[in-house]
């Protein structure tokens, strides 16, 4: 069932700081966990719109308990994507800033008291990013953030990846209105495109050295796909070159970014050849491109291979099994291909 204006309390009007976006879409028996995170903020002034994208399950139920709290509301409309839906649930919001949460994941406590005031307090931040430990579905728990990051980062930063932006980050309403919003065209890498976008306009991007969310990979979604990521990706850099002046700084970066990871998506073709069957088709494009798989293990095995073939399926399947990561829905090159020592 659709419903054309929000559920819930009125708006939590001009005392609220930041409007927390919520989308819901197949997580209901996870939603309550995400509001309970956000109704532990020690950061108080936020306003919260829950939004139901025609999800199949029953996000009504699972919202109600909260409505109780004049901060948050509800929305559900037809299904027309996250994109389509975070797009309607800001601008059913009034906030100065804007903060994403998915109904699966979760904030620590402190999250809006460090994001809010660091936006509050410099006119040229674009956004605020943060840590977060990732569970769920993955081999090991691990952070989005492995290495040593800095605590700003520009648009060439945001773009080659060596500064992180985690979907739980935080940006400004006017920034995300001249730009449009999120790009309802975009499949995957819907967020990094909103990132760079959003870096488009100048000024930098902070983060945040502390573990301030809970991101859950569950099993078969999208974040969890490396050749899907792959393609969004891809298309982000390519509308960045179409966004920069021929003589940008940034353009020999992302010529360069986009024919990496053109090489990683073939890379993800050659063995999903193999783990589908095609073991000797697969084996002769991972050969094409030995260069990038480097490292004593990978030696080893397409000695292996050489010899027996047939272990290669079983071998790779593994592989990918447990360097799947899904680290940020479009925020990093897929794992599997990183060199060993």
């Amino acid at each position: 069932m659709s419903s054309d204006s929000p559920k819930g309390p009125a708006p939590a009007g001009p005392r609220a700081r930041v409007a927390v976006i919520v989308p819901a879409y197949g997580v209901a028996h996870l939603l309550g966990e995400a509001l309970a995170s956000l109704q532990r903020q020690t950061l108080a002034e936020w306003e919260c719109l829950v939004i139901d994208d025609g999800a199949p399950d029953d996000v009504a139920s699972a919202v109600a308990p909260f409505l109780a709290d004049p901060r948050i509301r509800f929305l559900a409309t037809p299904n027309r994507g996250v994109s389509s839906a975070r797009n309607r649930a800001v601008r059913e919001t009034s906030a100065p800033l804007i903060a994403l949460l998915d109904g699966d994941d979760l904030l620590r406590p402190e999250y809006l008291a460090h994001t809010v005031p660091l936006l509050e307090g410099d006119p040229g931040l674009r956004l605020v990013t943060c840590n977060a430990r990732i569970f769920g579905a993955v081999s090991r728990e691990t952070t989005c953030v492995t290495r040593r990051q800095p605590d700003r980062g520009t648009l060439a930063d945001v773009l080659d990846r060596s500064f992180n932006v985690y979907i739980g980050s935080t940006f400004r309403r006017t920034d995300f209105d001249a730009i449009g919003g999120f790009d309802e065209a975009m499949a995957q890498s819907e967020d990094f495109d909103l990132w760079v976008r959003l870096m488009l306009r100048g000024g930098h991007a902070a983060y945040v050295d502390k573990v301030l969310g809970e991101y859950r990979v569950r099993a078969g979604s999208a974040s969890a796909n490396g050749g899907r990521m792959l393609v969004g990706n891809i298309r982000v850099y390519e509308k960045v070159l179409t966004a920069l002046p021929v003589d940008a700084p940034e353009a020999a970066l992302v010529r360069r970014l986009i024919a990496e990871s053109r090489e990683a998506l073939a890379l993800e073709h050659a063995i999903d050849r193999i783990v589908d069957g095609d073991t000797r088709r697969g084996l002769a494009e991972l050969r094409a491109a030995r260069r990038l798989l480097t490292g004593r293990v990978w030696a080893l095995s397409f000695a292996l291979w050489q010899v027996m073939p047939a272990l290669a399926k079983p071998m790779l399947r593994w592989r990918r099994q447990a360097h799947t990561r899904g680290a940020s829905r479009g925020a990093v090159m897929p794992s599997m291909f990183e060199t060993e020592g």
